[in-house]
């Protein structure tokens, strides 16, 4: 028997973590572009995407245990449904 040899965890790449902030103020300004091609204010364009980024967690922490119980079980039961579908 091995022992493993160091982390297998990822570390946090500097170059990496450059990158994805560069990209993402790239997104942004083609975003702002785009809505002001098209006569939308790119404030609101911009407020909207970042509503979209953090609306699933914040529904899912005003959900009760009750209520993100029976989505889940609507979930599953669609995800079986679709597999019967399949099958036939």
């Amino acid at each position: 028997m091995s022992m493993q040899k160091g982390s297998r965890k990822k570390r946090l790449n500097g170059n990496r973590l450059a990158k994805s902030i560069v990209d993402q103020t790239v997104t942004d300004e083609e975003l702002q572009a785009k809505a002001i091609e098209e006569g939308k204010n790119p404030a609101a364009v911009l407020l909207g995407r970042l509503g979209g980024l953090k609306g699933g967690k914040a529904r899912a922490a005003s959900l009760s245990a009750v209520e993100r119980s029976e989505i889940a079980k609507k979930a599953a039961a669609a995800r079986w449904r679709k597999d019967e579908d399949n099958e036939g």
